[in-house]
């Protein structure tokens, strides 16, 4: 599904990601932790092209991608869930939703302005797709309410939902637990369970180790900028490096779950 080779990007010459390489395979999903500044965000960024790489390349499903811009990655199936909000103020759950489609859409500027049959009829499937995506994340009785009204827990849904109405083919989540109470935690690992059960293949960063020990098939660790270690999370708890590095006491806590 996604191969990343060598890929490096620098800022004022410090690199933020050096030589970094992952193979994720289709269906998986994939931990990605390791300390602050240690180019996590950054390698999501450069995969959903929001970043350009210095060096390196990125492949997508057997193509190369990392010269195409956000929007065509988008169409070839790649979205990213930021740790931000990012809610559009002034819309409600189910229209901040519908936006998650406009990489997709074909009707076009003239027909959406003169509203053509083309365009109404595109909108008309926008909506109920919109709708089934609220639904799969638990939010359709929340459709009509003002987005920004939500809850965080409910936020990050609605962030899920507006990611799959591109009917992504790998989904990006980049710290998507930040800030949220215990219970809000565990009901977003249901929610990313329940995808990566339907077969979404699926990177996820996060601080709550034991969280990514209980999702993740397999992990990668950075540590400012490279791979120190990649491997199961029985492999990674047991890792000295990565221990030394980052797990230190989460190690022997994982261990004890």
């Amino acid at each position: 599904m996604l191969t990343v080779t060598s890929l490096s990007r620098a800022f004022g010459g410090v690199y933020a990601t050096k030589d970094v390489s992952v193979t994720v395979p289709e269906g998986e999903l994939r931990g990605v932790i390791g300390p602050n500044g240690a180019g996590k965000s950054t390698l999501f960024n450069l995969i959903g092209g929001h970043l350009r790489a210095n060096a390196g390349s990125i492949e997508f499903g057997g193509a190369r991608v990392d010269r195409l811009p956000v929007h065509r990655r988008a169409r070839l199936g790649i979205a990213i869930v930021f740790q931000g909000a990012r809610l559009f103020p002034e819309m409600s759950v189910l229209e901040n939703v519908m936006v998650g489609a406009n990489a997709a859409t074909r009707a076009g500027a003239v027909a959406a302005a003169l509203r053509l049959p083309s365009q109404r009829n595109e909108e008309r499937g926008i909506r109920q797709r919109a709708f089934a995506a609220l639904g799969r994340v638990g939010l359709a009785a929340w459709a009509e309410r003002d987005a920004e009204a939500l809850p965080l827990g409910q936020q990050r849904r609605l962030q899920v939902a507006r990611a799959l109405m591109g009917e992504p083919r790998l989904l990006l989540l980049d710290e998507p637990a930040s800030g949220l109470r215990a219970a809000e935690r565990e009901d977003l690992s249901e929610l990313i369970t329940e995808l990566h059960r339907e077969g979404m293949t699926i990177m996820l960063i996060e601080h709550d180790v034991s969280m990514v020990m209980r999702l993740a098939d397999k992990i990668t660790v950075l540590d400012l900028g490279e791979v120190i270690a990649e491997g199961t999370p029985a492999e990674i708890r047991r890792n000295q490096r990565v221990i030394d590095a980052y797990l230190g006491g989460e190690a022997a806590h994982a261990d004890a779950e």
